[in-house]
């Protein structure tokens, strides 16, 4: 049978667009960049390194994105972006610095600035409105937050500190460990436990109790002021926190309780306990999310390597457990777990940082369910050991689909 050339020039043509359409449908796009800090780089006492990943909106898979930089020190132990996603600081250990990178379009990152510590960072926090950093740092014998001035991004002066000091036990040691901004910049919360208290295998010189948050209400200019009644009892060894995102509950991990501690936000920063908490966690919890929506809480369990998943009852924060399709209340991930983020732009997907599994580990979250599934070739392989994990939106995707 012969074609005609105007009949040979439609059969080419409409294969051609056939392919194009083909192709557009499986162009890999990317949704989001992550960032995972490694506590060491590729020698004995080299800077830590800051590896970046791009996260497929389909699938949720990660791809190695731009070249790892280095964290501008060494022992890189948390990471925070501002809300505009265009700013990452990350805590190095190793030599007491807070480094602030620039974030491009294409994820790119770009050193600009540091301060240094008088003591080792522990954790740190942007709050949502660009304005401050929140810093950690700890012991001697207190741990301290530092609050720095931020301008377009670049760290400022310090224009606040608090002593972490527990009333009635004035030389006790205090060890920090998280720290969080409300998302209307009202108040700062500080998860800390009490070393002459709770000291495994070494000596307990006090009867206090070991868990604590500090609550501080931010005034004007950055002024921190103590919330009354703080600090507040946190079990025994309290480990991350998060709030939800309309600024009504606060969610604490204890690591040594395997628990999650609920709190309902009152007026002037107070906190007060959930009546029906605490609520069974994996072992050894060491990080807590709760998604964009403030629906569902996710909750790394290290010494498990393993997630849990819970729903948010919205009238009241309650946390109830997911079931997962197989009948199970944990996801496994790879070896320790210690550092979660749901992706900013659709909050479709949860990823880990497992410490000794040199990896990340990726989820698909049902946004009706919270239920996850594992994406596609999880665990994907990281630097040595990974200890914090960050998201920011790729530049083509908006996030007001996940604001409350």
């Amino acid at each position: 049978m012969k074609f005609s050339k105007l009949s040979r020039l439609i059969l080419v043509s409409t294969f051609g667009l056939f392919l194009a359409l083909y192709l557009t449908a499986c162009q890999i796009v990317t949704i989001d960049f992550v960032f995972l800090a490694a506590s060491s780089g590729s020698g004995t006492g080299s800077d830590g390194e800051i590896y970046t990943f791009a996260a497929d909106a389909e699938s949720g898979a990660l791809r190695t994105g731009p070249p790892a930089v280095s964290s501008g020190g060494t022992s890189p132990v948390a990471m925070a972006v501002t809300a505009d996603y265009y700013n990452l600081y990350v805590a190095n250990q190793g030599n007491n610095t807070v480094v602030h990178f620039s974030i491009a379009t294409n994820g790119v990152l770009t050193k600009k600035d540091s301060v240094t510590t008088a003591a080792p960072p522990v954790a740190l926090y942007a709050n949502p409105a660009g304005t401050y950093l929140y810093v950690l740092t700890g012991t001697t014998p207190a741990g301290t937050l530092t609050e720095y001035a931020l301008s377009s991004g670049a760290i400022g002066s310090a224009t606040a500190q608090e002593s972490l000091t527990l009333p009635g036990y004035g030389g006790d040691t205090i060890v920090p460990t998280a720290v969080t901004v409300l998302p209307n910049n009202n108040a700062v919360y500080v998860t800390a436990f009490d070393q002459s208290s709770y000291n495994p295998g070494g000596v307990v010189t006090s009867n206090a109790n070991p868990g604590w948050v500090f609550g501080f209400a931010v005034g004007s200019g950055g002024a921190l002021t103590a919330a009354s009644g703080s600090p507040v009892q946190a079990g025994v060894k309290p480990s991350a926190l998060a709030p939800d995102p309309t600024n009504r509950f606060v969610y604490v991990t204890d690591f040594a309780s395997n628990e999650l501690i609920g709190y309902t936000v009152q007026s002037s920063s107070i906190l007060d306990f959930m009546v029906n908490g605490p609520f069974k966690t994996g072992n050894e919890p060491s990080s807590v999310v709760v998604d964009p929506r403030g629906i569902f809480i996710y909750v790394s369990n290290s010494l498990d390597s393993t997630l849990s998943a819970y729903n948010i009852s919205l009238p009241t924060g309650t946390p109830s457990a997911v079931i997962n399709v197989s009948s199970a209340q944990a996801y496994s991930t790879d070896t320790q777990p210690v550092s979660l983020v749901v992706d900013p732009s659709l909050g479709r997907y949860v990823y880990s940082a497992n410490h000794l599994g040199n990896s990340i580990s990726g989820f698909r979250l049902n946004p009706s369910t919270g239920v996850l599934n594992a994406t596609q070739a999880t665990p994907y392989p990281t630097g040595s050991g990974p200890t914090a994990i960050v998201a920011v939106p790729h530049g083509n995707h908006a996030v007001q689909a996940v604001t409350p």
